[in-house]
């Protein structure tokens, strides 16, 4: 599955939300982070003027927002379900931070719909409640000030939901260690045997004081590990260059 689409099977769940400015605020924070999945349960007031105005160019998600009675309507379907919770409960709950969050939730997209809740502005989420998510996530704020408003908290979340999709992407992107066709070592040390050659010839290197210079172009070409076709274009360019001393 393509991993950018995958961002559409995420959805974020606000519940009870009392004020339509954070609705906007949220509906922003989840579009800039390519999150368009918007779930309302039993919103105090309804998404309203002032939601567009916040939202500021993602009001298509507030209009679009599905508006549910109870969080079980707004996670029906999910693969995954995972509550924020900004204080230890009294049953200890399989707990996440924000970035293996992000993580495991794009990974679960591969399979299906997931659910990211976030309770009410000034109490949170119930017990209940929590106790309906599979995981935990804590956004480890500042102990002597953690006063993050629910935007906030969608946005810091989301982004790292959008930082492992990214992440996933450049994985699938990425060919396979195993079909990159890198020299044998004798073939690398010919190399680095041409090389310090032809640079003797050229007098870039004096062959009684030669210094840390073969050292130090070991270990910038270890870096970069040419493949066999690359050092073949490297042995190429010194024959050019041995062709042109011996002139």
């Amino acid at each position: 599955m393509n991993t950018v689409a995958s961002l559409d099977r995420v959805r974020i769940v606000l519940v009870e939300t009392s004020h339509t400015g954070n609705m906007g605020s949220a509906a922003r924070a989840m579009k800039t982070m390519g999150l368009s999945q918007l779930y309302l349960v039993n919103p105090i007031v309804k998404p309203d003027s002032q939601a567009i105005s916040l939202a500021a160019g993602a009001s298509d998600l507030i209009k679009h927002a599905t508006i549910t009675a109870t969080l079980d309507e707004a996670i029906a379907g999910c693969r995954l379900v995972v509550g924020t919770s900004a204080r230890s409960r009294t049953l200890p709950w399989p707990m996440l931070n924000p970035r293996s969050c992000g993580e495991k939730m794009v990974d679960e997209t591969q399979s299906g719909e997931v659910a990211l809740v976030f309770g009410r502005e000034r109490v949170g989420l119930t017990n209940e409640e929590l106790q309906k998510c599979h995981y935990h996530v804590a956004i480890p704020a500042n102990p002597d000030y953690s006063s993050l408003n629910l935007a906030m908290s969608v946005q810091v979340l989301a982004y790292e939901i959008r930082m492992a999709m990214l992440a996933l992407s450049a994985a699938e992107a990425a060919p396979a260690a195993s079909t990159l066709d890198y020299p044998p070592a004798e073939d690398t040390e010919r190399f680095y045997q041409h090389l310090e050659q032809t640079l003797i010839e050229t007098d870039f290197i004096n062959p009684t004081h030669p210094g840390q210079i073969m050292s130090r172009l070991r270990r910038l070409f270890a870096r970069a590990r040419p493949e066999v076709q690359e050092l073949n274009i490297l042995r190429g360019i010194l024959t050019s260059i041995d062709k042109k001393t011996k002139r």
